[in-house]
This record gives C-alpha cells, structure tokens and sequence, in this order.
C-alpha cells in the first residue's frame, strides 16, 4: 500500500468546513492533505440558500452570539470574494393579522409579559429585531434598515393587497459550492494535497501519528498525519463510531432542507423574508438571472445524507408558504428544479429541527494524537470556525502562524467590494463578442481570472466548443485543470449552475465529450 509523507493535519470532508479549515491550516506553514469521498461541495455545502448572512430569525432563540459572529463576518467575507459574493436587500412584509405558531424563548416572554400578544409579531418586536440586526455586527459598508410603504414601492407590486407596511434590510448572496472550490484551490496553493474521490475506509492511532487509509481511483493509499479532522459533515458521527471506531456520547440531529426554484416571479432585484404561520421563515430570492429560489424547509432527515430529496409535500409547502404572500399563487408544476441539503446540527436535544441550534462545537478527543470533530456551522461563520478550529489544536503545532484569513482574497476576488461594474466594463472591452448576461456571469464565477480562462480570444470561435448556455470549452477545460472537476454534474450544478439553462441533449453532449477527454487521458 502507498505510503505518503507525515502530514501535520489530515482533514476528512471537502464541504466548506473541511475546506476552510486546509485554507487557514496550510496558510500558516503547516502541512495538510484533505480527502474527499466525491466532489467538493458535494453534498450539504452546494445545498444552502446561499447567503451570507447573520440569521435575523435567531434572534427570537436568543442566540446572540452567533447572531453577532456571522453579522460580523458579512463584510469580512465580502471583501475577500466580491466575485462570488455581493450584497443584496431583503425586504420583511408585515400586516397586524397575521398569527404564528411559535414555542421560540421570545415568544413566550411576550406571552408572559403581554398576555394579549399571544400568537402575534408586533411591529415594533420586528423593528427591534431588525434594530439589533443592523447594530450587533459592526456593519459598515452594507446600508442599513428602511421602512417601507408597500403601497408605493416596487417591491409591493408582486405581494397580495393586503400588505401595506414593510421593511427592507441588508444580507449578502454567496455562490457556496464556488466558495468551497475556490477555499481548495487557495490551501492548494499553499501547500496542501487536496484529494477528491478518495474515501477515507480506516482511521487509527498508532503512536504519536494518525494512520488513515483511503480508497481511490489508484487503490488503497495510507497517510500518516499527527493529528485528524474530522469535518464530514453529515457524516461526523458516522466517521466517529464506523472509522475511526471511537465511543462517543456526541451526535448530529440531520435536519434536511429543501427548496424549490421556479421562473422569475418579479423584475426587480430584492428578496423577500417571509414569515409563516408555523412560526418559520422562508425566502424569495432573484436567482441566475431567470429565476426565483424560495426555501427553506426544516425537517428532522431519516437515511443516508447522500440520498435527500426535496419531497412533494415540501415542494407544496413552499409553494404554499410563498402563495400566502404573491399575488399569483405558485403552483407545483412552476417548479423547474428542487434540491436538498442535510444540515448536521448538534445534537443539543431540542424539540424541533426549527429550534436546534444553528452554532457550532468543536470537539478535541486527545487521548493520543487529537482528533477535532466539527459538529453544525453555519456557512457565514466558516471561516471563523476553521480559525477556532486552529486554536484547538494550538498546543499540539506550537510552529503554526498566526491567524491571517480575514478580508485575504480568494482566487479572482482581488479586486474593491465597489468596484464590480469596472470589472465587468474592463471584460466587456476586452471580449466585446460577450452578451452582458455572458459578461455578469462570468464576473459572478471567476472574477477577475476570466481573462486567465479566456486569453486572448477575439471571437466566439476562439474559444472552443459551445456546449451550449455560454459554456465553453475554455471555461470547462479550467474547470477540469484548476477546479478538480471531472464529469458533467461538476461542472453544471456545482462550479455552475448552467444545469438550469442547458436541454438534456446538451448536457449529456457535454458529459460525451467529457468521457473522451478522460479516455484520452488515461491512454
């Protein structure tokens, strides 16, 4: 069996987590390998809602703190990813009739201290909210709240009549399997392996070093690492008892959630922050250009993780939720796509999946060389669980540096956070043959490496195949190379969303000439 070098850190999972933590770790001189049982992003980090945001709806569970780290860490991770990342606003409807369902700490001090509030939001419970939303964090580059008359703004057009009073907030979007990609990337550039198809199958102590078997497409490899990570997400637990065969009394509560993706349902750019009768929120949000992404849900997740779907009576549930408050009602059959992410929530032992908390814990086990377990997070506090992650295991890498991600850009993100339309001017100048839907595409995927991918091409034609809805053979062949894709599922639902746009003929023409590629390859 091939053996490698000691490594310093060996790191389980390629999700943002796992990612991140290979990031920070390689950035201050030590060494790392990650091993990945699929694609990066292949599981719940390419299922978000895809905001970086502070969680306004945490709040109500008095979960300050990790309310106050991700508002903190908005602007902070905006500044290094302005490409991927961008602010958007959101805007909140509210009407007095409304009545929730809802067992949140605030709702009942309410009912405690205003018995005849039972069941409602009063509106100055959400401007106090959205008060300490804008205040928590240290905002300083994205705008603050407005009240709104929906009456007369855009933004009420596409909303029943009945909501008149509203309020308009800031959060960040984030392209979340392209942020893990690009968190790679960056650790491999720094000095890390980064393995994806490799399953780690064995894991045990021996010594003063971990030994990690992993099963790839070369056969059995070992690695030998003086210490373990396990960021597996929602398979943390699973590594624990079944690789690395240590007892724990600690576990994941898999809380799947769904959403739904239907044709743009309004012109204009804001989301919409929805609030439901059972006491959840959902958002409205513009997506790829051409649509509208509403979700999310919260269901406990029974069965493997892999295997999470978007159920029929999820899908009616947001169609419902979204149609209490468009005029138009959605309808199951709008829906053009769905998907499901299963979201490894600390076992804290909450009554519901709504109310399970959304931090955090890391846990070291240092009986021999550490094993750190990273149980929940949040993909906005990402980068500050890998830099706690990196001080849990301070004393055992006395050599290691001193934090230093914060506000240090990604790949193609080293441009101002103001500064978006003088890229997109500066590509559209130099390949004038681009549509702008083809230039704010490009921009919002590679930033300012598209003239890396795109050289000096002239003309369409220099650029290779059209695989159809703007993909090249440029931009797949950069993927292939630099992005560790390898078939047609990489490239159009992960380092793209392109899926969307393509017809099934295109894509299976893509993944043909895909496998071509990879038998050339191998000859």
């Amino acid at each position: 069996m091939q053996e490698g070098p000691v490594q310093d850190l060996f790191i389980l999972g390629g999700g943002i987590n796992g990612c991140g933590i290979a990031r920070d770790a390689a950035g201050r001189g030590l060494s790392v390998t990650l091993a990945e049982m699929g694609d990066l992003a292949q599981a719940t980090s390419s299922a978000s809602t895809k905001l970086f945001h502070g969680g306004l709806r945490y709040l109500e569970f008095f979960e300050f703190r990790l309310v106050r780290e991700a508002l903190e860490e908005r602007e902070t991770l905006l500044a290094a990813m302005p490409h991927i990342s961008w602010p958007m606003r959101f805007v909140l409807p509210y009407s007095p009739d409304m009545r929730f369902e809802s067992d949140t700490p605030t709702s009942r001090l309410l009912g405690v201290a205003m018995p005849w509030m039972r069941g409602r939001r009063p509106a100055w419970l959400i401007r106090l909210g959205l008060f300490l939303y804008d205040n928590l964090g240290g905002r300083r580059v994205l705008p603050g709240t407005r009240k709104l008359d929906l009456a007369a703004d855009p933004a009420g057009r596409p909303l029943k009549p009945g909501f008149s009073l509203g309020w308009e907030y800031s959060d960040c979007w984030v392209q979340d399997a392209r942020l893990v990609v690009l968190n790679a990337r960056d650790a491999e550039a720094r000095g890390a392996t980064i393995l994806t198809r490799h399953r780690v199958t064995h894991a045990e102590r021996a010594g003063d070093l971990w030994r990690i078997t992993t099963e790839g497409p070369e056969g059995q490899r070992l690695h030998l690492a003086r210490a373990l990570v396990n960021a597996g997400g929602p398979w943390v637990e699973d590594v624990i008892r079944n690789v690395t065969h240590i007892p724990t009394t600690e576990g994941v509560r898999l809380v799947r959630g769904s959403h739904i993706v239907v044709p743009r349902l309004y012109d204009h750019d804001r989301c919409y922050f929805f609030q439901g009768t059972d006491g959840r929120i959902i958002f409205a949000i513009p997506y790829e250009q051409d649509f509208t992404l509403i979700g999310t849900t919260d269901m406990d997740h029974r069965g493997p993780p892999g295997e999470a779907r978007c159920t029929d009576e999820e899908r009616d549930y947001l169609c419902a939720f979204a149609s209490r408050y468009f005029a138009l009602p959605i309808r199951a059959e709008q829906v053009v796509w769905t998907y499901s992410g299963v979201r490894p929530l600390y076992n804290d032992g909450a009554k519901s999946a709504t109310a399970a908390t959304r931090d955090y814990v890391l846990s070291v086990n240092a009986d021999g060389p550490p094993l750190l377990n990273v149980f929940g997070g949040k993909i906005t506090t990402y980068r500050r669980l890998a830099e706690n992650a990196l001080a849990k295991l301070a004393s055992h890498f006395p050599q290691a540096g001193a934090a230093w991600t914060a506000r240090v850009p990604l790949p193609g993100g080293d441009f101002p956070v103001d500064g978006v339309e003088a890229l997109r001017a500066r590509i559209a100048q130099a390949y004038p043959f681009l549509s702008p839907a083809e230039v704010q595409r490009l921009q919002r995927t590679h930033g300012t490496e598209v003239f890396d991918i795109l050289g000096n091409a002239r003309a369409p034609a220099d650029l290779g195949r059209d695989f159809g809805a703007g993909l090249t053979e440029a931009e797949v062949r950069w993927f292939l190379t630099r992005e560790y894709a390898q078939g047609a599922e990489d490239i159009l639902w992960r380092r793209t969303k392109l899926g969307l746009k393509m017809t099934r003929a295109q894509a299976e023409a893509l993944g043909e000439w895909l496998a071509g590629q990879a038998a050339d390859a191998a000859e």
